[in-house]
């Protein structure tokens, strides 16, 4: 006679492989998404980008020491502009630096172009070196296409 073998499936066992099959195949359903490029809608939305969305600097050099000016851009806007190494040597130094750079933060986060930021007459050349390290950084990411 042939022996009967029971086999015993705890619940715990199927509900952990239930999961992990569930994972697997959001997990290569993701991947598909991912990789999967829509060629149409990148040449659409490349056509009206004015800049390359990310990070870019620029150097200013204010008593013999060079510091980062950081702009934040993303695909038609202008989200930030800090100073990232500044120290109270310098505020103390140029004390027009830091409200200079907030005025002109909110007005480029208030999309006005860079050419119609208003210059203030009393802060004007600190208003305009730091329009140009801007501007440098913005060349940085002028959209090539």
């Amino acid at each position: 006679m042939a022996k009967t073998k029971i086999v015993v499936i705890q619940l715990k066992e199927i509900i952990y492989t239930v999961i992990f099959a569930a994972l697997g195949v959001l997990l290569i359903l993701l991947l598909i998404v991912m990789f999967k490029g829509n060629k149409g809608d990148e040449t659409a939305s490349n056509d009206t980008d004015l800049y390359n969305a990310g990070v870019y600097t620029s150097s200013i050099s204010l008593n013999d020491t060079a510091y980062n000016l950081e702009v934040v851009v993303d695909s038609n806007h202008i989200n930030s502009v800090t100073i990232l190494n500044i120290d109270d040597a310098i505020t103390t130094l140029y004390p027009l630096v830091e409200p200079s750079l907030v005025a002109i933060n909110d007005q480029l986060c208030n999309d006005v172009s860079i050419d119609q930021v208003e210059i203030d007459e009393d802060k004007q050349y600190t208003e305009q070196l730091l329009i140009e390290a801007i501007n440098v950084a913005l060349d940085k990411a002028k959209s090539t296409e």
